[in-house]
């Protein structure tokens, strides 16, 4: 029997996952404003003191969040409880006490901890000795899909401490495309290089930072690490034993005492041919750090599903309810936190009350996740150890950031067209009359910056939906509003304004649980396209 190309069968799935939406959606109830404004307007409030991790507010938006959902008539998502623990630790580096240095070339070399690199552990433990040689392995990545790059070129890195560059390969002449061109893959991310490292059993992991790679200044990773409490999982996987970064100049005068030209070894580093260098260098003595052990919470319930067979599958809506906290000092010290992400956290309570007035034929989780202004802990901890299984998990639909300014044209969807949830996200965007947002380059690495990211490496489909560009009403004076946030972007004043004109965040609301309750009603799970790298980890749909 003749078999049917695999681009015609993904065809014809989406395209019946987009008609069986159409028979059920007339049953969506519509998201209110009232209830979403008044939720924004408390959990923003300094009486909740910017929901901050570790913080006794924490305590009290768990609280709220839990009250609401069982007063919504959601049903709790782990047994009895809405409640998923998240361990993490509180580290804090203490180069006052430490002895860490670097000898190269037979001398210690002068570095200053916060000017010239930072450090601190990655495994929660206060104290580690360390005698570790240096290692360059260019961007110290491995991809098999891009062509075979592997930077480790199958050396042993056990034990040793870990130098590379951040960001990708840069694209060629010859292969402009190469590692998504111009956009940021998942392997330019800081993360994934120490992820990498960890998992081949590197001692740890320095970073070179250039203004140019990193985006940044040298003032924001200091800002970051230098005396910052910084918060990691304490279960599932943990980080190496040192992660850091060092200045561009620090790292040149490493190279040179360790005999090696940064400038020459970094050109090496964008051809397939790379091959690890050992510097004549080592990283010794002893790092100390404080650590506090924290448990924090993630908040989940469900709406049931409808249909006997397929409400044991599950359609996740997430949004993490943390900010930056009651910080020390004079004035202000309460990061509200009401765009980021107060918004995402009332959207999700204001679209828990329209879904359970009409279930779906699959099951709906509303799901609530701490830490991500850590790292994404909470999304983290619930993909090691999910309330529902993730072979049996659609598709996750992630909140950030909200709308404030007034309805749009169009919605952005970022990442849906990695899977079949791209031609459903259209449709949805079409029957509430509007349209996908034009694409954009990924140059920073948005994709993997937000919470569904975690479900994506964990196989499921998932992105975060976000505003729109065009707006309904006076697009010159809108666009301006919404750009002027950029400074209040983890400030004291990103605060709640009651002049906000909140339809276009009850728009993405509504827009979202128009998705999520397609995916609930279609007749199969969304796939991801074939050869996306995170579709390896989804076993076949049952």
């Amino acid at each position: 029997m003749k078999k049917m190309p695999t681009s015609l069968i993904a065809g014809a799935l989406a395209s019946s996952l987009t008609l069986a939406f159409s028979a059920h959606a007339a049953a969506l109830p519509a998201v209110q404003e009232a209830p979403l404004r008044a939720s924004l307007q408390f959990l923003s409030s300094d009486a909740l003191e910017g929901r901050g991790t570790g913080q006794r507010s924490a305590d009290v938006t768990v609280a709220y969040l839990e009250t609401e959902a069982a007063a919504i008539g959601l049903k709790p998502a782990n047994g009895a409880s809405f409640r998923q623990s998240v361990k993490i630790a509180g580290v804090t580096a203490t180069p006052e006490t430490s002895t860490l240095h670097v000898q190269a070339g037979g001398r210690t070399l002068p570095l200053e901890y916060g000017k010239d690199w930072v450090w601190a552990p990655g495994d929660a433990q206060a104290q580690r000795r360390f005698d570790a040689p240096l290692l360059f392995v260019g961007y110290g990545v491995s991809a098999p899909e891009q062509g075979g790059w592997d930077d480790y070129k199958g050396m042993d890195v056990s034990g040793k401490l870990l130098v590379m560059m951040v960001n990708d390969p840069q694209p060629t002449a010859e292969e402009p495309n190469r590692f998504d061109g111009k956009s940021l893959t998942y392997y330019g991310r800081w993360t994934y290089k120490f992820e990498e490292a960890k998992r081949r059993g590197a001692a740890g992991v320095l970073l070179i930072h250039t203004d140019a790679s990193a985006s940044y200044g040298w003032s924001v990773v200091q800002h970051s690490w230098a005396g910052i409490e910084r918060f990691q999982l304490t279960e599932g996987e943990v980080g190496s034993g040192l992660q850091g970064w060092m200045t561009e100049a620090a790292a040149r005068a490493l190279f040179a005492a360790g005999g090696q030209d940064l400038d020459a070894l970094r050109a090496a580093a964008e051809r397939r041919d790379f091959k690890p260098v050992a510097l004549a260098a080592s990283i010794e003595g002893e790092m100390t750090a404080t650590v506090r052990k924290v448990e924090q919470f993630n908040v989940a319930g469900i709406v049931p599903g409808s249909d006997p067979a397929l409400a044991a599958q599950v359609v996740i809506y997430s949004a993490h309810w943390d900010h930056l906290g009651k910080q020390a000092g004079s004035g202000d010290t309460i990061f509200n936190g009401a765009v980021d992400n107060a918004s995402g956290s009332a959207a999700l309570l204001a679209m828990a009350r329209a879904a359970v007035q009409a279930p779906g034929k699959r099951s709906q989780m509303f799901l609530w996740v701490a830490a991500e202004e850590q790292g994404l802990l909470g999304s983290a901890a619930y993909a090691s150890a999910p309330l529902w299984p993730l072979d049996k998990t659609a598709a996750n639909l992630n909140l950030d950031s909200l709308n404030f300014v007034g309805p749009t044209h169009d919605i952005g969807t970022a990442g849906a067209e990695r899977t079949e949830l791209g031609q459903l996200a259209a449709a949805a965007a079409k029957r509430m009359g509007m349209r996908i947002a034009a694409a954009r380059p990924d140059t920073g690495g948005g994709y993997f910056r937000s919470d569904h990211f975690n479900f994506a490496k964990a196989g499921v489909p998932a992105f975060s939906i976000e505003s729109g560009h065009e707006y309904v009403h006076e697009q010159e004076a809108s666009a301006a509003k919404a750009a002027a946030y950029g400074k209040r972007y983890h400030q004291v004043s990103d605060e709640y304004d009651p002049s906000w004109d909140l339809s276009g965040m009850t728009q993405t609301a509504q827009y979202t649980l128009t998705l999520g309750r397609m995916i609930a009603d279609a007749p199969h799970m969304p796939q991801w396209k074939a050869g996306d790298a995170f579709g390896k980890a989804r076993a076949p749909a049952k």
